[in-house]
């Protein structure tokens, strides 16, 4: 099974009291479970979230069978993703490089380690 990885990126709004309320709807159990189903289902097989500060980083790990632009057309035609995406605007800044409603930016790999 091939695995490949993808590293993004997106901000918050700089509140202190918006990132604890980000957080807490990240936090096991705050996430809906429509949403959780439609990333399971775009064959999004592991996902994690860091933050430093406003800053989020996200790691996806995708199968063979994930498509990026079908992933953006179920979610837009999916209310409830829509409703959660919404949801999500008032915590989230895009980064000033951000294309036009783009939210989280892809990462490019500078340095490389495996032993």
């Amino acid at each position: 099974m091939s695995i490949q990885r993808y590293c993004l990126a997106l901000d918050l709004k700089n509140d202190p009291v918006l990132i604890e309320k980000y957080k807490a709807y990240h936090a096991q159990g705050g996430v809906w479970p429509e949403i959780l189903e439609s990333i399971k289902s775009a064959g999004i097989t592991d996902m994690q979230i860091f933050c430093t500060g406003n800053r989020l980083f996200m790691i996806m790990e995708v199968s063979a069978s994930f498509d990026s632009t079908q992933k953006a057309k179920a979610d837009a035609e999916n209310p409830k993703v829509q409703e959660w995406e919404t949801l999500m605007d008032q915590f989230q800044l895009p980064l000033p490089w951000a294309k036009e409603g783009q939210k989280w930016v892809p990462m490019d790999q500078i340095f490389g380690l495996k032993n």
